[in-house]
């Protein structure tokens, strides 16, 4: 099976300073005129049309440091000048060996005729049982072929003859069948590095192809999962997730991880020795729930009402949708309560799940907090919802209501406590309830019931209500009320904005300054 890639301008370019500076090597004492490949991604996105601008060069007779200098070396030679400019090469980035990011041999990045390139000399890999960091030889093709992870990701571009080359013998034959697969033994392979496991599934939910059965088979094995918790990092297993759930399709990975059995060896804290084993069986429900909501807002009327409502009042951007991927892996720790803390604090405990994130995927402050804060106001945020759902006032204009959950004022109040990230909060409640029915019917009831609540904030105006800037501060207040700052100043503001809030028209201080004063018994002022 013989396969053809088409150059860019840009590209061809590239190719050429690439084989002039080769042809240069040959010419000096000592060097070996070096073969040049393109190697991996590249190879694989050309063949499936897709343009890259990351390109990795694989050399087989020196360090791509050697090599960098060299070319540097042949293009400041005067007879190159008039045929290159001076500036087609950047500056050469040397990044050490770094085995924990998954760098295990000396890499020189650099920018050459405006791309983004990676020269690094071909090698084989010998590992040890107990770790996932091998010793690096230099190596033939083939050697360096069949150590990738993917027969997909190890076709080469042969620079010399413009030649897709096929050291495993399959990987074409896969990228027809849409397969991912291990070059050699999968169980071997994912002993040796069980990070290749991740890699496996954010390759294909990457590219829609399906896992090799063998390969699926060794992912489940009980010695691959015990591999996994003692050779590989959590930082680069949260980055492989990071990149799964920013994909394009993270309801595939996600599924992967789910139908593989591998949740428990991803998403949860392995610092601590007492971790639970959390349940799975209905997390389906949650992401499959998601990705129809992500899905609704390219497809339109293909959807329900519902789910259009839900969609376009949670998921506004790029960020809350893979903030509400990063949420959706987290749903199985919904309902897991803080262990008690060993001293008294005032500190509000970390929920189990921002620990799972935390440490499970070295999730960043962010993304903690995120989780943290959401799984905080998860019960809160149904009461809210049943209550404005159950109200008989929904018969009345909103703007009337006075009393209840469903006023505008608690509403409001409710989202300000919440925080600026309240609809990643929201999402999260709705993925959780969603875990937690039986039945299509229950499930349809509980996406119609928040996309009711959703429609009535926004019909009172209250979507951007966590910006809203408070009319009366407590300096007002205080010369108003004759008296000092004190314990009663964050009570008076609740009542000054539940004012506020329920008058939206109102520009002036002086409404919440006297509903402030009117109930300044309540709030202990002489």
């Amino acid at each position: 099976m013989e396969k053809a890639i088409t150059l860019t301008e840009q590209e061809s370019s590239l190719r050429q300073l690439l084989l002039d500076t080769t042809d240069y090597i040959g010419t000096l004492e000592g060097c070996k005129k070096p073969e040049l490949r393109i190697t991996g991604g590249w190879v694989r996105d050309k063949l499936l049309g897709v343009h890259s601008m990351d390109i990795d060069i694989g050399i087989d007779t020196m360090t791509g440091f050697r090599f960098g200098n060299l070319m540097k070396q042949y293009l400041e030679q005067p007879e190159t000048q008039s045929k290159y400019k001076t500036d087609v090469l950047g500056s050469l980035a040397k990044i050490e060996a770094n085995p924990e990011k998954s760098k295990h041999l000396e890499t020189v990045t650099t920018r050459i005729l405006g791309l983004d390139i990676d020269l690094v000399n071909l090698r084989r890999e010998v590992y040890a049982e107990d770790s996932r960091n091998p010793t690096m030889e230099f190596g033939t093709p083939e050697e360096d072929a069949l150590r990738r992870d993917a027969t997909v990701n190890a076709l080469f571009y042969n620079l010399s003859n413009s030649k897709v080359e096929d050291f495993t013998r399959r990987g074409l034959e896969d990228m027809e069948r849409k397969v991912i697969k291990t070059p050699l033994a999968p169980l071997q392979t994912f002993k040796d590095d069980p990070l290749r496991v991740l890699r496996a599934i954010r390759f294909a939910s990457r590219l829609d192809y399906q896992i090799d059965v063998e390969d699926e088979a060794a992912m489940r094995d009980a010695s691959i999962k015990d591999a996994f918790k003692r050779k590989i990092s959590r930082e680069r297993v949260g980055v492989e997730v990071r990149k799964m759930l920013k994909g394009p399709n993270p309801r595939t990975a996600l599924s992967l991880i789910d139908r593989l059995g591998l949740y428990n060896e991803v998403f949860t804290d392995p610092t601590d020795p007492e971790c639970k084993i959390v349940e799975t069986g209905r997390w389906q429900q949650a992401y499959s729930q998601l990705s129809e909501v992500t899905k609704s807002k390219f497809t339109g009327p293909k959807t329900t009402s519902s789910v259009q409502t839900i969609a376009a009042i949670l998921l506004r951007n790029s960020d809350d949708v893979f903030q509400a991927w990063m949420l959706a892996a987290f749903v199985p720790w919904a309902r897991e309560t803080p262990k008690p803390p060993d001293k008294p604090s005032t500190k509000r405990p970390l929920s189990p799940a921002s620990l799972a994130a935390r440490e499970g995927i070295k999730a960043d402050n962010k993304i903690a907090k995120l989780v943290d804060d959401a799984v905080y106001h998860l019960q809160h945020i149904i009461t809210i919802k049943d209550a404005v759902n159950n109200d008989d006032s929904q018969t009345t204009s909103p703007l009337k209501r006075k009393q209840g959950a469903a006023s505008r004022e608690s509403q409001g109040q409710a989202i300000r406590t919440w925080g600026s990230q309240w609809r990643s909060s929201v999402v999260y409640a709705f993925l959780t309830q969603v875990a937690e029915t039986e039945t299509l019917a229950e499930r349809e009831e509980v996406m119609n019931g928040y996309a009711t609540w959703l429609s009535d904030l926004k019909s009172l105006n209250l979507l951007d209500v966590d910006q809203l800037k408070p009319i009366v501060n407590g300096k007002n207040l205080a010369k108003a009320l004759g008296t000092k700052h004190g314990p009663w100043v964050k009570k008076a503001l609740d009542i000054a904005m539940e004012w506020q809030l329920r008058n939206p028209e109102e520009t002036d201080a002086a409404g919440g300054i006297a509903e402030v004063q009117e109930r300044r018994q309540e709030l202990g002022i002489a």
